[in-house]
C-alpha cells in the first residue's frame, strides 16, 4: 500500500443503528477499489469487516475494523462500528479518531434509537456528517419518508444530495442535485434526468443551494440578491456548510446491490474534510504544562492515539492508532506519554478486516496498527521521548448489567485472572472487579449481548469456560441505638487459663462513615498492651454480621471498662471477649439492613415518559428531576440496586428498544422492614444449607 500525505487522506466512520449496513457499505466500497475481487456478504459470513466467529455466527457487527480503500490517488481511512447499542463503546472510540461521519438510515424503517445515538455522540465531538440512505432496493422501502423524517429530526439543514431513481426492486440509480445528471447501474453510468424528476431534482435543488448560500458571507449575498449560484459556488458552499455543521447532505443507494456506492469515493474527495484542514487536535504537554495545537504535519512533534486493542493469544497484542502529528515508523522506539516508558515499534501494518499489510512509515493523518507492545492501552498517547504529549481520551459510558462470574473447572480457576485483564484491556466499556462483601467477581457491561460475547470471547480466545449467574447485592448491616454489653471469655480447664473482660459501648454512625474503635479505659482495667487485641477482634468479626451475615459499617465501638488476669489474660482473650460484646451488642442497638442505591439517569423517547415512571415507582424509585431535550424526555431518578440490576432489559422491552439510561452509585440506604425480613430469611436458609454441606464433607 502506498504511503499518502495528510491533504490525500479521509478518515470517515460508518455509523448507524444496528443492521442498517454498515458493514454491507464497507466490503463494497473495498470492492468498488478492486482491493476485493468479490463483494463479500454479512449473511454468507465472506464480509471482510466482520471476521470474528462471533461476528458470523450473530451477523452482527460487535468489534470496529479498519478497512483502508485507495482510489484515485486517496486513501480512505473507513471505520466500520457496530450499531447494537451494548457495543456503544467501539462507536465512541471510532468517532474520537474520524473526521467524518456517514450515518447509515434504513430506507424501511427510518429514523432508529441507534441513528439518535450515534448522532448525540457525533454532536458531542462537532463532526461533520454525511446521511446515506440504504436498502432503497428492499420492500416498503421509501426515501422521501425518511428524507422528511430527518428533516422533521435533525433540521433544516438536512438537504438532498440525491434522489434515486425507480423504488423498491425497481431502484436503479440516482440523480445528481448539484450537476443535473443520473447515474445508473452498479458501474453507475451516465445518462439523462428521467423527465418525470426534472421537477422534483430541481425543487431539491433550490433547498441545497438556499442552505450552501449560509455557509459563506459572499454566497448569501448573492442568493438574497436574487442572482443564481453557479455550480462551482454551491460545490463551495457544500464543502463549508459541511464541515461547519450547518449543512448535511443526503445521499442515496443500496450497499448490496452496489448502486450509488462508488460515487461515495467521488463525494468524499470533493467534499470532506483532510485531516490538515480540521480543527487542530489539542494535547497538553505534561513538561510546560500547557496544551499544543498538533496540525497533521510529518515535520510535527510525534503524537499517535491508541483507539483500539486487540488481544490475539497467537499474535499478542494488537494495536490501533491514529497519527495527529509526526510520523510512526518501522523499526523505532517511541514513549507512552501515561508512564514515559519506552515502547520498541516492531513491523506496522495497515489492516484491512484481518488482513495485515506491512507499511514503512504511517504519516500524520494516518491510521495503522503495531503488534506486542508491551505497556500501551486503549486512551494512550505514543510520542516521542524529549516532547512527551497526552491527548485526550475517550469518555466511555459507565456500565449498566453486571453478571458474576464463576470457572467451571480448577484450569479454568488458574487461567481466569489472565485472561480477564487481557479482555478488559481489549474493551474499555467492560469493568471486572471483586465484589469483597459477596466473594464473587462481576463483569460489568452494556447489556446482556455485550456480557455474552465477552464470556464468549474468553472461551473461544483464552481457552477460558466461566459460568454466569445474576450477582448478589453487596448489602451491609449498620444500627440505630446506642448500647452498653459486657464481652467476657473465661476458659478455666488444666493448666493455663484464658480470660479477657470488656464493656463495650456501640453507637450508631452516619452513613459512610465506616468504623470506628476507641478507648476510655480508667486506672488500667484493661491494660494499655490488650486494647489493640479487642480492636482486631472487633474488626474480624463486624465482617459478618447478626442479621444475616453481612458486614456491619457505621458504627462506633468505644472500650470504656473492663478487667484482666495476671496470668491467664492474652491477647487472643481479649479477641474473643470483643467477638462476645460484638454478638450480645449488636442485636440489642437496633441493627437494620443497608443497601446500595443508584443515580440513574434515564433518556426515552417522550412517548414512553409514563411507562418508565410507573415502572420507577414498582422498583422503589425516587424520581428527581424530568426534563425534556428535543424529542427526548430525561428522567433522574434514585433506586435501589437490587431493583436495578436488569433494567437494561427492561427498559428496552418498555420503550421498543429506544430508552437508553446511566447508572452510578449513589448512597446505601435502610431496606424497608417487609423487604429485609426476606433478605434475612434466604440468608439463614443458605447458611443452613452451607453448614450442612461442610457437615457432609
Amino acid at each position: 500500500m502506498n504511503e499518502y500525505k495528510a491533504e490525500k487522506i479521509r478518515n470517515i466512520a460508518l455509523v448507524g443503528h444496528s443492521s442498517s449496513g454498515k458493514t454491507s457499505l464497507a466490503d463494497a466500497l473495498l470492492f468498488d477499489t478492486g482491493a476485493v475481487n468479490r463483494l463479500g456478504k454479512v449473511d454468507d459470513a465472506t464480509s471482510i469487516s466482520d471476521f470474528d466467529p462471533e461476528e458470523q455466527r450473530r451477523k452482527i457487527s460487535i468489534n470496529t475494523s479498519l478497512i483502508p480503500c485507495e482510489w484515485n490517488g486517496y486513501k480512505t481511512n473507513v471505520i466500520d462500528t457496530p450499531g447494537y447499542i451494548d457495543f456503544a463503546g467501539e462507536v465512541k472510540s471510532a468517532l474520537r479518531v474520524a473526521d467524518l461521519a456517514i450515518v447509515l438510515v434504513d430506507a424501511v424503517s427510518g429514523i432508529e434509537v441507534g441513528t439518535e445515538l450515534v448522532w448525540q455522540y457525533a454532536d458531542d465531538l462537532k463532526l461533520p456528517r454525511v446521511i446515506l440512505i440504504n436498502k432503497l432496493d428492499r420492500e416498503n422501502s421509501d426515501f422521501d419518508r425518511v428524507l422528511n423524517q430527518l428533516r422533521e429530526r435533525f433540521g433544516k439543514g438536512v438537504v438532498a444530495l440525491q434522489i434515486p431513481i425507480g423504488k423498491e426492486t425497481a431502484f436503479k440509480g440516482q440523480v445528481n442535485i448539484v450537476t443535473r445528471k443520473a447515474f445508473l447501474g452498479h458501474d453507475s453510468n451516465e445518462s439523462p434526468v428521467p423527465g418525470d424528476l426534472s421537477a422534483r431534482m430541481e425543487d431539491e435543488r433550490a433547498k441545497l443551494i438556499e442552505v450552501a448560500a449560509e455557509a459563506d458571507d459572499k454566497l448569501i449575498e448573492k442568493f438574497i440578491g436574487g442572482e443564481e449560484l453557479t455550480e462551482d459556488e454551491i460545490r463551495l458552499g457544500l464543502k463549508l456548510g459541511l464541515r461547519s455543521g450547518t449543512l448535511i447532505p443526503v445521499l442515496c443507494g443500496s450497499a448490496t446491490q452496489n448502486i450509488g456506492i462508488p460515487y461515495l469515493f467521488k463525494f468524499l474527495a470533493d467534499y470532506a474534510p483532510s485531516p490538515a484542514e480540521v480543527t487542530p487536535a489539542v494535547a497538553h504537554n505534561p513538561a510546560t504544562k500547557q496544551d499544543e495545537k498538533l496540525t497533521a504535519s510529518e515535520a510535527g512533534p510525534l503524537a499517535a492515539f491508541v483507539f483500539k486493542t486487540m488481544a490475539d493469544p497467537f499474535v499478542g497484542k494488537l494495536t490501533y492508532f491514529r497519527v495527529y502529528s509526526g510520523a510512526m515508523e518501522s523499526d523505532t522506539r517511541i514513549h507512552n506519554a501515561r508512564d514515559g516508558h519506552e515502547e520498541r515499534i516492531g513491523q506496522l501494518y495497515v489492516l484491512r478486516g484481518k488482513e495485515q499489510i506491512p507499511v514503512k512509515k504511517l504519516s500524520a493523518g494516518d491510521m495503522g496498527a503495531v503488534a506486542k507492545l508491551q505497556d500501551t492501552q486503549t486512551g494512550d498517547t505514543l510520542c516521542d521521548k524529549g516532547h512527551l504529549l497526552t491527548l485526550p481520551k475517550v469518555a466511555y459510558p459507565n456500565p449498566v448489567y453486571s453478571a458474576a462470574l464463576m470457572p467451571k473447572t480448577k484450569t479454568d480457576l488458574d487461567k481466569m485472572g489472565a485472561a480477564l485483564s487481557r479482555l478488559v484491556e481489549e474493551d474499555p466499556t467492560l469493568r471486572v472487579y471483586r465484589e469483597h462483601d459477596t466473594n464473587e467477581t462481576i463483569m460489568s457491561g452494556m447489556g446482556d449481548s455485550h456480557i455474552d460475547v465477552a464470556v464468549r470471547r474468553l472461551k473461544q480466545k483464552f481457552g477460558v469456560d466461566l459460568l454466569t449467574q445474576v450477582p448478589k447485592i453487596p448489602y451491609k448491616e449498620t444500627i440505630t441505638k446506642i448500647t452498653k454489653v459486657q464481652g467476657r471469655h473465661k476458659k478455666q480447664s488444666g493448666g493455663r487459663g484464658q480470660f479477657g473482660d470488656t464493656w463495650i459501648r456501640f453507637e450508631p454512625l452516619p452513613r459512610n462513615a465506616g468504623f470506628e474503635f476507641t478507648e476510655e479505659v480508667f486506672g488500667g482495667s484493661v491494660p494499655n498492651s490488650f486494647i489493640p487485641a479487642v480492636e482486631k477482634g472487633m474488626r474480624e468479626i463486624m465482617g459478618k454480621g447478626v442479621l444475616a451475615g453481612f458486614p456491619t459499617v457505621d458504627f462506633r465501638a468505644v472500650l470504656y471498662d473492663g478487667s484482666y488476669h495476671a496470668v491467664d489474660s492474652s491477647e487472643i482473650a481479649f479477641k474473643l471477649a470483643a467477638h462476645k460484646a460484638f454478638k450480645t451488642g449488636i442485636p440489642q442497638a437496633g441493627p437494620v439492613l443497608i443497601e446500595p442505591v443508584m443515580d440513574v439517569v434515564i433518556t426515552v423517547p417522550e412517548q414512553f415518559m409514563g411507562d418508565v415512571i410507573g415502572d420507577l415507582n414498582t422498583k422503589r424509585g425516587r424520581v428527581q428531576g424530568m426534563d425534556q431535550k428535543g424529542a427526548w424526555s430525561v428522567v433522574t431518578a434514585q433506586a435501589p440496586l437490587a431493583e436495578l440490576q436488569r433494567y437494561a432489559t427492561d427498559l428496552r422491552s418498555m420503550t421498543q428498544g429506544r430508552g437508553y439510561f446511566t447508572m452510578e452509585f449513589s448512597h446505601y440506604d435502610q431496606v424497608p422492614a417487609h423487604i429485609a425480613s426476606q433478605i434475612v430469611e434466604k440468608a439463614k436458609k443458605e447458611r443452613a444449607g452451607e453448614e450442612t454441606e461442610e457437615e457432609e464433607e
